[in-house]
């Protein structure tokens, strides 16, 4: 699989548990608001969590599926008012 977006910043979370692959979201998206951010999590948790605190905190998921090497999931998540609107 290859995997082709683009993205400013790569959190990955993976080892993490809940909450805090979305505290690490929520950090990152404070040091830069209009950053779009591709987040890695393997808790499963996060399935439901980063949807959820993207609706909460105006952001766009704009794709979940596996992660690029295929451990864990990946989130491509940007700010509501991105131009970021196409990424496959």
């Amino acid at each position: 699989m290859t995997f082709d977006a683009h993205y400013d910043t790569l959190l990955d979370e993976r080892g993490s548990l809940c909450p805090m692959p979305v505290i690490a979201l929520a950090r990152a998206t404070k040091e830069s608001p209009r950053s779009t951010i591709l987040l890695l999590a393997d808790d499963p948790a996060a399935a439901s969590d980063v949807p959820a605190w993207c609706g909460l905190r105006s952001r766009i998921l704009l794709w979940s599926g596996p992660a690029p090497d295929g451990n864990g999931q990946a989130f491509l998540i940007a700010a509501a008012d991105s131009e970021e609107v196409s990424v496959l």
